[in-house]
């Protein structure tokens, strides 16, 4: 194992770069998947080689449940870990494990408490499918995933609009339904609670997400200008969506003040091209491949680890 077993913690920083670089040449939509693979892979080696060095690490400590014989002076040689390691990266499990559920437990009550408000309300103007409109004064919009998902949206949004920035938000917000960007979003999430040094990504995705939907929203009212103008103009004056975790159009929650500018300029500028890989000989292509170079690397070390342990554990283990 040696001193691999840590490098699944660290190579995150490999994927910092390619958070910002993506959405200068890869489409939103592909930026958003890659990353969120990224994000997957890395948190899941994380959280095993967290779990190998703390059931090593511990595996001397009286009491504890493991078989005598994986204390044995040759496993420790073999793989030398300090307790105070082991005991450390325990306790971090245990928190990875509370925080991840917290986030999930979180996720699931927003949902249940927004579906349970929205029950009985019927839909919105001309019966459009799917709409809930609420009488509320606080301008604001998001996707409430579900079966079936929902676009919420506040009379208050819907005043500040013209009709045709209104068609681009709805439909903005129906993209999100339809390509269930609430999962893209919950797994980087968790995936920074299980590494912190993934949380560039978990905004960048999130960024990508909006973005998404975007361009499928200037497809559908077929003028960019529409989409980006509603885009502007919805930003000075929402206020943070009610739903936190959920994609909200041009929330301030989601941005510092920097997002909504950026997807402004990027509907007024030419359509993106459908490229799920930046081109190699760019930075962002620099980039892409020093992420993937850093996820096969975590990949590979969270197996080599595993598998040391499971051959070191069995030699030693009686039948």
């Amino acid at each position: 194992m040696g001193f691999f077993v840590f490098l699944p913690l660290i190579l995150p920083l490999t994927a910092v770069p390619i958070a910002r670089l993506t959405e200068q040449h890869l489409h939103p939509r592909g930026a958003a998947r890659l990353m969120t693979v990224i994000s997957a892979v890395m948190a899941v080696c994380s959280v095993l080689c967290l779990g190998l060095i703390g059931v090593v690490g511990t595996a001397q400590i009286p009491g504890n449940p493991l078989p005598d014989s994986w204390s044995d002076p040759v496993v420790r040689h073999a793989l030398p870990y300090h307790e105070t390691v082991g005991t450390a990266a325990m306790w971090l499990l245990v928190l990875v494990a509370f925080t991840c559920c917290r986030t999930v437990v979180r996720h699931l009550r927003v949902r249940s408490r927004a579906r349970r408000a929205l029950a009985g309300l019927p839909e919105g103007p001309a019966g459009e499918e799917g709409l809930a409109v609420l009488p509320d004064r606080n301008p604001y919009a998001y996707a409430l995933p579900g079966s079936p998902g929902r676009v919420v949206v506040s009379t208050g949004m819907l005043d500040g609009l013209a009709e045709d920035e209104r068609e681009a938000l709805l439909a903005h917000e129906r993209a999100h339904l339809r390509h269930r960007h609430h999962r893209y979003l919950l797994t980087t999430q968790l995936a920074a609670c299980v590494n912190p040094f993934l949380r560039p990504l978990q905004a960048a995705v999130a960024f990508s997400a909006e973005r998404w939907a975007d361009e499928e929203s200037a497809q559908v009212v077929g003028d960019r200008r529409i989409t980006a103008r509603a885009v502007a103009r919805a930003a000075l004056v929402s206020h943070a969506a009610p739903a936190p975790g959920f994609a909200a159009f041009a929330a301030p929650s989601a941005a510092q003040p920097g997002p909504v500018p950026r997807r402004v300029a990027a509907l007024l500028g030419p359509v993106p091209t459908a490229r799920n890989w930046p081109p190699a000989k760019t930075p962002a292509g620099l980039a892409a491949m020093v992420a993937a170079a850093g996820t096969a690397a975590s990949a590979l070390c969270a197996l080599n680890a595993a598998v040391a342990l499971l051959v070191v554990l069995k030699a030693v283990t009686p039948l």
